[in-house]
Formats: C-alpha cells, structure tokens, sequence
C-alpha cells in the first residue's frame, strides 16, 4: 500500500509498518492516523501477515500528536480526535495477531499509548518513553489513563502522568512497562525474530490466547476461568493443533 506518512512492508510473513514523518519526530496528526487506520485494516485482513512490528523513521517512535494541529482545537474537534486515536488504538489492540512495538527514540504521548496498545514492546537503549500531556495542560486522550495503569500499575502511572516526566529505557524495563531493552542497531533484528517465532505458531491459537488474556484482565477471575476453559476446549476442534501434538509425541519418541 502505497501511504504518505507511512512505510508498510511484508517480509517472510511479518508486517512492518514505520511511522514516516521524522521531520516531526513522527507526530501522529490527522492524516497520519486515517492511514493508520487504512494500515491496521489492511494487516488484519491480509492472511500472510502472521505478526506485525511498528517503528518509527528517524530519532522518534512516535514523540506525540501533532501539537500544532491540536492548539487550534475546539472542544468538539478534539474529542472527534480522541474518538478517532481510541478507535484505532483498539484496532491494534484487538488485531488477531501479535503487535510487536519496536520502541528505536521518543515514544511519548500518543507514542506511548500507541506502544501500550501493542501486545510486546521492545525499546533501544538510549531511547525515552513517558506521557508528558500534563505539562501543556492536558491529558492523554488515547488511553494513557486507562493502560497504562493495567501494565504497571495506578501509581506508577500516577506518577508518570502528573509529572509529565519522560523515563529511560532502563527505567521503563524495570517498572515492567517494556518487555526487552536493546543496542539500537539490534532492535528491529530482535523484534523480527520475535515475530518470527511468534508467527511460526498456530495463528488461531495466538488469536485467542491474546483474547482470553485481554479480556481475562477486564472481567473477574471466576468469568474469566471459564473464558480460558472455554477457549482451550474449542483449539481441539481444529486439525493443526493435534497434528503438533502427534509431531511432538512422534519426535519425543525417538
């Protein structure tokens, strides 16, 4: 597909998609996130892209939303932007297939809500993540407020959104908000490889292993017992899962 601010490519099976606006440091404006839009529904409907990995161009992940397209907002009009930033994040999230997020500079605002929505986020050293909204007088609007308390907890997230404070890779390790840190010139090698793996699997099994942890996490533990029974009971229905299992059992006997 041929986007103006973005680069999506398939490589072996793995989509990705490289936010292209480094002379903003890949701020997401509007036009940015209709073709992010177009591009989520076209790796969702497209069956040979088994995992997806989005980057950045440049020195950036993504370093927000486009400021100098916000500052002219009415109330109307920015809350037609938030609908569109939580529709599409959504998108990402509910993708049945993994989303590796491959964290190479500024993931901040919109950049870390867009990370958190992936399933794995992978960060370079030397690179700075944060939701800093507070510092010119707002919020997150992409769901800053409501993930990123689910992956590191209310007052860790507390804390990074009323500071407005960016934190390290390092940091963002260690608090469980990135799954690996590596060298930058790793990076992308470390996310395709993960995908790779990833991808190699059953794709009706990681689709509802990535549901049942989801929607497990929004429901209470009893409802989400029976989600977790429910969705390893219907994989034996399909052929490829005892295939595997047959495969194993052939090759553990040799």
């Amino acid at each position: 597909m041929d986007f103006k601010n973005l680069i999506l490519e398939v490589k072996e099976g793995i989509g990705i998609l490289q936010i292209n606006r480094p002379s903003v440091l890949n701020a997401l404006n509007t036009e940015t996130l209709k073709e992010l839009e177009e591009a989520i529904d076209y790796v969702r409907e497209n069956q040979e892209i088994k995992a997806l990995i989005i980057t950045g161009v440049g020195r950036a992940f993504i370093a927000g939303a486009d400021i100098s397209e916000m500052v002219n907002f009415t109330p109307f009009q920015a809350k037609e932007f938030a609908e569109r930033g939580h529709r599409i994040l959504g998108k990402i999230e509910s993708l049945p297939k993994v989303v590796i997020a491959a964290i190479n500079g500024f993931a901040l605002g919109g950049g870390c809500e867009l990370a958190l929505a992936c399933d794995i986020r992978i960060m370079a050293e030397g690179a700075k993540i944060g939701q800093p909204e507070t510092n010119i007088g707002i919020i997150p609007g992409f769901g800053g407020c409501l993930r990123l308390p689910r992956v590191v907890g209310k007052g860790i997230a507390s804390e990074l959104i009323f500071t407005g404070d960016m934190i390290p890779a390092t940091e963002a390790l260690r608090i469980g908000l990135v799954n690996k840190v590596t060298p930058p010139d790793k990076l992308l090698d470390t996310a395709q490889e993960m995908a790779k793996k990833i991808g190699s699997k059953v794709s009706e099994t990681i689709d509802l292993a990535k549901k049942t942890i989801k929607l497990g996490l929004e429901t209470d533990l009893e409802t989400a017992k029976d989600l977790e029974i429910c969705s390893f009971s219907l994989l034996f229905s399909l052929s490829e899962p005892k295939e595997r299992m047959k495969a194993f059992l052939t090759k553990s006997k040799k």
